[in-house]
């Protein structure tokens, strides 16, 4: 019986993808792992395999990936280049220990030379590692979270007086959920796809932001409009509310609807306003065998895909 190990299973992400894989492969077959052993806990009473790992201790690594077929690798939510030797350890750990594949979960712009964004940088030098192993791959890029626009929005109505002022301009975006994203993980984690290969995960439709706020604001009755800013501008924002520069600072309560660093946020605007990001496919839908759900449904169901919490599997 070849074992699938999920990691990160205690993040935002890693839950719903465990949630998924569980309705997929039987509990036997299944190895779930976090930094955080009280995650864990829920998980061993259903009976599933658990195991402790930490990306930032490779000699721990080994013995937790041990016996995996296939690993689905969760990206850390820290980021530059603690992040980058965290996936190595990571990665060389699948690769002592025999793996035959691992699934990656990535982001749109990673295959485009010129997108040389905060986060996508760390998934380009993770890719790239990957592909240099002797070990099957599969990458999921995934297109930005509908959720965290969910967020900006609320944060716009809530203290901009219905305005939302960022630097992604006219530039398109193919939102997708992260609910989505983390059953198309399950999905390619218990043998969906080839071996080999990228995905590209985009949503339902490619938007301006202008169109994504008109979509929220009819939907919710909650009037929000787009204002372009400058970079420049957009860091001076955020510096105002407590976003920090970089993940190895601190965050301010006052940040809330912003759980990422301004260095990533401001970056990634710029990539989508210059249309570095404007990636559509059906890679979903083959994946899964059902369609991604809408901005329009994800409004419709607002309580359910608010971005959440920071998660502090980066310490």
């Amino acid at each position: 019986m070849n074992k699938v190990l999920l990691t990160g299973v205690d993040g935002n992400f890693g839950k719903r993808a465990a949630k998924a894989l569980m309705e997929k492969l039987p509990k036997e077959q299944l190895i779930f792992t976090a930094p955080n052993k009280e995650a864990l806990k829920e998980y061993e009473k259903m009976g599933i395999e658990t195991r402790y790992a930490d990306f930032n201790h490779p000699d721990q690594l080994a013995e937790a990936f041990q016996g995996a077929h296939t690993v689905c690798l969760i990206s850390m939510p820290f980021v530059g280049p603690r992040r980058r030797t965290a996936h190595k350890n990571a990665v060389d750990a699948c690769v002592k220990d025999g793996a035959d594949r691992i699934v990656y979960t990535s982001i749109v712009g990673a295959g485009l030379e010129e997108c040389d964004t905060y986060e996508v940088s760390d998934h380009k030098y993770t890719e790239a590692y990957i592909r240099e192993q002797p070990i099957h791959y599969v990458f999921i890029r995934d297109a930005q979270y509908a959720e965290a626009m969910v967020s900006a929005f609320e944060e716009a109505y809530d203290n901009t007086n219905g305005v939302l002022s960022n630097n992604m301009g006219e530039g398109r975006m193919a939102y997708i959920s992260r609910d989505d994203c983390a059953l198309a993980a399950a999905c390619v984690a218990a043998g969906a796809g080839g071996n080999d290969v990228v995905y590209e995960l985009s949503g339902a439709e490619a938007l301006t932001i202008t169109e994504y706020l008109a979509i929220a604001s009819e939907v919710t009755g909650k009037k929000v409009t787009y204002h372009e800013i400058t970079d420049e501008e957009m860091y001076e924002y955020f510096d105002s509310i407590g976003v920090p520069r970089t993940t190895e600072e601190m965050w301010a309560n006052t940040a809330k609807n912003y759980p990422f660093c301004s260095d990533g946020m401001v970056t990634f605007g710029r990539a989508i306003r210059l249309n570095q990001m404007n990636t559509f496919t059906h890679d979903f839908e083959k994946l899964t065998g059902q369609k991604p759900m809408t901005v329009r449904e994800i409004f419709e169901n607002m309580d359910a895909h608010r971005i959440g919490s920071r998660t502090s599997t980066d310490k």
